[in-house]
């Protein structure tokens, strides 16, 4: 059975992004994001897509399904789906072991309902931001592993301290 697992880093003011951007840039964390989702599918929204770097469009080693409205937009190297449930239908039915949801805002929101799993790397500063994660209810999760680390934040200069936390779905 696929496990379908949200993967999110959130600063303590619930911050993701900033024109669509992430307003940190913590080494560490992008490794654990490589780490954890290499060779597995990860479902995305179009904004995220359109979001990353150039040279990391489609995300390597993974199977990139976009979700999107746009009937006719369809990125080189991509799964395009116009609806989530179609896209989490469909990495089911291929019988992966595993399967990231990456964001942004709104698909974390529909993503955070059928996760068995949530990776989130909790940030312990605030950051100016625009897109925040969505409300978590504590009460469906329990927590499975912390890993507590302090790294620069090398767009903004300072040092974070900063955790892994794994959360299973309570059953």
């Amino acid at each position: 059975m696929t496990e379908i697992i949200v993967i999110v880093a959130v600063a303590k003011n619930n911050a993701i992004g900033k024109d669509n951007d992430i307003p940190w840039h913590i080494k560490e964390d992008f490794e654990h994001f490589k780490e954890k989702t290499s060779g597995f599918p990860c479902i995305m929204g179009d904004k995220t897509y359109e979001s990353l770097p150039d040279n990391a469009k489609p995300l390597p080693g993974r199977e990139n399904i976009v979700l999107t409205f746009d009937k006719n937009y369809k990125p080189k190297g991509t799964t395009v789906f116009n609806d989530f449930y179609e896209a989490i239908e469909y990495v089911k039915k291929k019988g992966v072991e595993k399967a990231f949801i990456i964001g942004g805002a709104t698909i974390y929101k529909l993503g955070m309902k059928v996760a068995d799993i949530f990776e989130l790397t909790r940030i312990y500063h605030d950051y100016d931001a625009d897109t925040f994660y969505p409300e978590i209810n504590f009460d469906e999760w329990e927590l499975i592993n912390q890993e507590d680390h302090e790294g620069m934040d090398i767009k903004n200069k300072f040092n974070v301290k900063f955790s892994f936390l794994t959360y299973k779905r309570k059953k």
